[in-house]
């Protein structure tokens, strides 16, 4: 018996394979480059981190376009986490600036991985405001605590199937629990910070 498209299978399979290496390698890059970039605002770095965010968007549009011809190579875990990991740079940048939020036709990617990297933004969120609750920043805490609601808020509207989103479910069940411990330790310190001015003005 003869199988006279096995070398054309062979052919296909081989391009696509090849495809798919390109693909794994970068997205590892993008999930780096964007992981240095969040890294980076926390330590207010906002140079460095406009570089990394800029790094892993091209690259993450090269794999695009590189896996363009394979799409069932595109859609693979790999691409959509590395998708996710630019999102959630890129919103984080943006909220720790104060800045619209781009959307996810303006990032050029899924909106399942960008709803997922806008629910893990806001980890992101709750460490910055520990840290301006450490800084005695009240103001700009009670900001980042309203910014995280207002995530929560767009992500309990989208109720699909977790077979659709990824888990974005779960990711938002995370995030929400994030928000409240957060409202706990601001509730926290400004009770405390009442009470020292309140001691404060007392005659000695």
């Amino acid at each position: 018996m003869q199988f006279d498209f096995a070398d054309d299978a062979r052919s296909i399979l081989d391009q696509r394979f090849v495809s798919r290496e390109k693909g794994f390698s970068g997205s590892r890059q993008v999930i780096r480059a964007s992981a240095n970039a969040i890294r980076a605002l926390h330590r207010n770095e906002w140079d460095e981190a406009g570089r990394l965010i800029q790094q892993a968007g091209a690259l993450l549009t090269e794999i695009t376009d590189t896996l363009s011809a394979h799409p069932d190579v595109l859609h693979a875990g790999f691409v959509w986490d590395a998708a996710k990991e630019y999102a959630e740079a890129r919103i984080t940048e943006a909220l720790f600036r104060q800045d619209r939020v781009p959307g996810f036709s303006e990032l050029g990617i899924d909106p399942v991985p960008y709803l997922n990297g806008l629910g893990e933004a806001v980890g992101e969120m709750r460490r910055r405001l520990l840290d301006l609750l450490r800084d005695g920043d009240l103001v700009s805490a009670e900001k980042a605590l309203e910014s995280m609601d207002e995530i929560v808020d767009l992500l309990a509207l989208m109720d699909y199937p977790d077979g659709m989103t990824s888990g974005l479910r779960r990711t938002t069940d995370v995030a929400r629990a994030l928000v409240e411990r957060s409202r706990s330790d601001l509730t926290a310190t400004v009770v405390q910070e009442r009470l020292r001015q309140d001691l404060a003005r007392r005659p000695s």
